[in-house]
């Protein structure tokens, strides 16, 4: 299934991919201890989503900083499993996990045991200098237990010059990534975003990538706003959003709805 576009992603519509930011989960530094006000939030803002019209939703434990730099704990991952689960059967749309900072094959398990459609990882191929240090590409570890576990089925989102992190080696262009992430990683779309969470994504990004790898699906990962997502129009498929949809650090139902409108108004 590597390279297969997801159907969901097939619209001529650009698609909204809703972003449910978790508070810190169990052994995360700022874990306030009772699991119920995560709970609490994550129903709070998926159901403002789905009452918004959101087209997908993917699921991060935001919250967990500072970000393990490989592998997420046994606790972090059980909570994680047990949260997804409630949200597949209260939102039945394409359901995404991110398991930060980079352990897919840890997303990949959650993915595989809640039934949901995809996963994102941060650092495919390459390597990216993070606060985490070195993050080096996951791509045959991850493909190998995908295939392992039987669970083809799941996409795998794969950031290119992800945010929060610089490349290790200057040379390795966005074109360079792209390329690399969905020709020889295994990718079925491409996420660009900007520096960091809710910074705008450079347009010029988008097209290098897209020029890069044609076929690629093209996210847009950070910093769209209603007056900002036509710049990247017709080369995006779809916008992560999270920030945007927020109005006092809850999603807005109205604010999802907007995006909705705007998105079904337009064209690729």
């Amino acid at each position: 299934m590597i390279g297969m576009k997801p159907l969901f992603l097939s619209s001529k519509k650009p698609c909204l991919i809703g972003v449910v930011h978790l508070p810190a989960l169990p052994t995360a530094p700022n874990y306030k201890g009772k699991l119920e006000p995560i709970r609490q939030s994550m129903r709070r803002d998926l159901l403002a989503l789905k009452k918004g019209g959101a087209h997908a939703v993917i699921m991060e434990n935001f919250g967990d900083t500072p970000f393990p730099l490989h592998s997420s704990s046994p606790a972090t991952i059980a909570c994680l499993t047990s949260l997804a689960s409630e949200a597949r059967d209260l939102f039945p749309a394409p359901l995404g996990i991110n398991l930060l900072r980079n352990d897919g094959v840890g997303a990949i398990a959650i993915a595989h045991a809640v039934g949901a459609d995809f996963i994102r990882v941060n650092v495919l191929v390459g390597a990216r200098v993070a606060d985490q240090g070195i993050l080096s590409g996951i791509a045959e570890s991850l493909l190998r237990f995908r295939k392992t576990i039987g669970a083809e089925r799941i996409h795998i989102f794969a950031d290119v010059d992800v945010k929060h992190s610089a490349p290790l080696a200057p040379g390795y262009t966005v074109e360079d990534e792209a390329r690399d992430a969905w020709g020889r990683g295994g990718a079925d779309a491409l996420i660009l975003s900007g520096a960091g969470t809710g910074h705008g994504t450079d347009p010029d990004h988008v097209r290098r990538a897209h020029s890069a790898a044609p076929q690629a699906p093209l996210l847009i990962g950070s910093g769209t706003t209603l007056d900002s997502f036509s710049e990247f129009l017709p080369e995006a498929t779809g916008f992560i959003v999270g920030t945007a949809l927020k109005r006092n650090g809850k999603i807005d139902s109205e604010r999802v709805a907007r995006f909705v409108r705007a998105f079904a108004k337009s064209g690729r």
